[in-house]
């Protein structure tokens, strides 16, 4: 069942939305939802052209734990180099033009990170709640990756690269400094190969919201 939801802030039981995840339309993108949406493992996802948000709620949540991020030898070779510097929140506004953009995303039918996206992501980064990872070759930036923090887990919402392996540096960054942290994960929203190479693995909804609570 898919919920069209009004100006009230609430949001209905994850359990009843649909097989794909799908669980409401409508709403808006002000600080106060999203923030609710995120403390219920809930996130907008819809193309931006769409004309209303779509919030998901999938009931197998794809998480990478920080102690059990994979770093092959190709990985750790390139880190050894030193080529490559890293920041925490440097460069949010570039990180997400970046995500944005590569690979001309945002012509692609169905781009969701449209103007609404960035300016209600950058409200939370302003506030907080919301931070990037770059990646830096000297003064240009080339690659990164962002997303939103609640309790101490961090919920990956998008990543880039312009130089092989950019993000894969940013994520396994993100993990080192999430791994001294109880009741941790980076929560990848969506399997892809790339994730679950690098350790990405699913739990159930009741595990998820256990962690973010800080419960389990």
């Amino acid at each position: 069942m898919v919920f069209k939801l009004s100006n009230e802030l609430i949001f209905p039981n994850p359990h009843y939305g649909e097989e794909d995840g799908l669980l409401a339309i409508g709403g808006d993108l002000c600080v106060d939802r999203l923030l609710l949406a995120y403390s219920h493992g809930i996130f907008p996802w819809y193309s931006f052209d769409f004309g209303e948000p779509r919030w998901y709620c999938p009931l197998n949540r794809f998480v990478i734990f920080p102690k059990e991020i994979h770093i092959s030898h190709s990985m750790r070779t390139l880190i050894n180099k030193r080529q490559y510097r890293i920041s925490i929140g440097e460069a949010f506004d570039g990180v997400l033009r970046g995500c944005q953009t590569v690979n001309n995303r945002d012509k692609i039918p169905g781009a969701w990170l449209g103007p609404n996206i960035i300016e209600a992501y950058t409200r939370l980064h302003i506030l907080g709640f919301a931070t990037s990872v770059e990646v830096w070759d000297g003064d240009t930036l080339v690659g990164g990756l962002y997303g939103v923090m609640i309790n101490n887990c961090f919920i990956g919402e998008s990543m880039f690269s312009l130089v092989p392996s950019a993000s894969k540096l940013a994520l396994i960054h993100l993990a080192h400094l999430y791994e001294p942290l109880e009741n941790s994960f980076i929560d990848c929203q969506f399997e892809t190969p790339h994730l679950k190479s690098m350790g990405g693995r699913y739990i159930s909804y009741e595990e998820y919201m256990n962690i973010l609570k800080g419960e389990n």
